[in-house]
């Protein structure tokens, strides 16, 4: 598949997830398996209004629609997914104004479950705001078939 379909693919899956547009995820990369997904500071989503700290609801928000890109553009070329466990580790806060990255990469797929690890991360890129694990239910083209 071409990097061109694959950005289009997973540009789709964000599109069609009404909390992303609204939380401003916005699609940066997009590889074999591997989505980057960047989510700007906005007051709004500031879970405590004394530190300015981004709630931690739409950190995992983030993750979870970045791990869900990467499995839509792994290359046995799914046509559906759906989050079935997402297990995220929160190491520190991210800096109050910061922009939000969030890299996953599905490294593991079986008939029907793909595995993904995701980081997040502000502008400080070597200490992980979060990280998490997943499993993802996928649907292929085989299986949609009656």
């Amino acid at each position: 598949m071409s990097i061109e379909r694959k950005t289009k693919i997973a540009a789709q899956f964000i599109g069609a997830i009404p909390y992303s547009q609204i939380l401003g995820m916005t699609l940066t990369e997009i590889g074999e398996g591997r989505a980057t997904i960047t989510m700007p500071y906005d007051e709004r989503f500031v879970g405590d209004p004394e530190t300015g700290v981004i709630a931690g609801g739409a950190v995992s928000a983030l993750m979870d629609s970045c791990a869900g890109a990467a499995v839509m553009v792994h290359d046995s070329q799914p046509i559906g997914t759906a989050t079935l466990d997402l297990r995220i580790d929160y190491m520190r806060p991210a800096k109050p104004g910061d922009m939000i990255t969030a890299v996953a990469e599905c490294y593991h797929m079986t008939r029907s479950v793909a595995f993904v690890r995701v980081t997040a991360t502000d502008a400080d890129a070597s200490r992980p705001v979060a990280t998490a694990t997943g499993t993802f239910t996928i649907q292929t083209a085989k299986a949609a078939k009656p």
